[in-house]
């Protein structure tokens, strides 16, 4: 079969290599859809933390079972997904119900070789049912997931005012599960292109440019003065994510769904005086992808309009460090196979 291997960072290669067979607690994949995720991108980059070179990428999946061994329910030739973070079963963590931060995970396309290929061996325990759902829909439940994990993490409340920064996938997600949770959502990016996109495409009301406003100004005026009980970071960007403490009203929560390679500077009695509460956010579990999978068949979150370029498998090699450039405008690039 075919793959494409991220050789070293800026390097793909395609290469021929052996059909996965069917072994004990496994399940294959026949991929149909691979969404190009910013965890590849920065993999491809080499700002990828918990990465080792070379590897196979991509975990944002969506195809057909050809063969499965260990679990009921399934049937051979229909659409599936699956929870791309395999985890052990017997570390604290997931003895505790907290398999998404395994303390020996292997997240697909990271730690084990990934889906940019044509079949993929995964664990039958993984897999999900398409549910009626699209392929281009399937491979967008996991970013999907990762964004209504962290507006959990969070207790988003009805009403209240949450600051997504970073208008990415992983961002677009926290905002559209924010607003079905009932916050009141205020998105901040560099892009005025992705803000446009927030407001015409997903009914973003408030936006702010750090770039362009005054930040603290423009926050103060949209929550009449009291700033946001709730800030998520979706940018992995350390000057963006130090900057967020100073965002949160006294006794709000911070979570840190982007991940970055450095350390968090903070003022100390800043964030003491707000007894204020940051937590990190770690993939997702089965019941944030089944929340996902409920609201795009009740039609509250319709994620294909983020899909703004499409590639066959084929080229993915000449187009993916395009895709990187903000002048390209990806908001999600989606990979097919035949």
């Amino acid at each position: 079969m075919k793959t494409l291997v991220c050789i070293k960072p800026g390097e793909f290669a395609y290469e021929e290599r052996e059909q996965p067979k069917l072994e004990k607690g496994q399940a294959i994949i026949r991929i149909k859809r691979i969404g190009i995720c910013g965890t590849d991108l920065h993999a491809f980059e080499g700002t990828q933390p918990f990465f080792e070179y070379p590897r196979i990428l991509g975990h944002e999946l969506a195809g057909e079972l050809v063969a499965v061994d260990g679990t009921d329910g399934f049937e051979i030739g229909e659409k599936v997904s699956f929870i791309p973070y395999f985890n052990c079963g017997e570390c604290i963590a997931c003895r505790r119900g907290l398999p998404n931060c395994c303390a020996n995970i292997k997240v697909c396309g990271v730690h084990v070789h990934g889906g940019f290929a044509e079949y993929l061996s995964v664990p039958s325990s993984s897999l999900l049912h398409g549910e009626g759902l699209s392929f281009d829909e399937l491979s967008l439940v996991e970013p999907l997931a990762i964004g209504a994990h962290g507006v959990r993490r969070a207790g988003v409340e009805e009403g209240e005012f949450v600051l997504v920064v970073g208008a990415g996938p992983i961002g677009l997600g926290i905002a559209e599960f924010s607003r079905i949770a009932g916050g009141k959502v205020i998105v901040m990016d560099v892009n005025e292109k992705r803000l446009a996109f927030c407001k015409e495409k997903l009914g973003v009301n408030y936006t702010v440019n750090p770039l362009t406003d005054d930040v603290l100004m423009k926050l103060k005026e949209i929550t009449n003065g009291d700033m946001p009980t709730v800030v998520i970071d979706a940018t992995g960007n350390l000057k963006a994510i130090n900057n967020g403490f100073g965002y949160m009203a006294h006794g709000a929560r911070y979570v840190l769904v982007g991940l970055q390679k450095g350390e968090i500077c903070v003022s100390h009695p800043e964030f003491h005086k707000r007894e204020a509460t940051l937590m990190s956010s770690r993939n997702a579990t089965r019941e944030d992808f089944e929340h996902v999978m409920a609201c795009m068949k009740k039609g509250l979150v319709k994620p294909t309009t983020y899909i703004t370029h499409r590639v066959q498998f084929d080229e993915v090699k000449d187009h993916f460090e395009s895709w990187l450039k903000p002048e390209t405008g990806v908001i999600k690039a989606t990979v097919e196979l035949n």
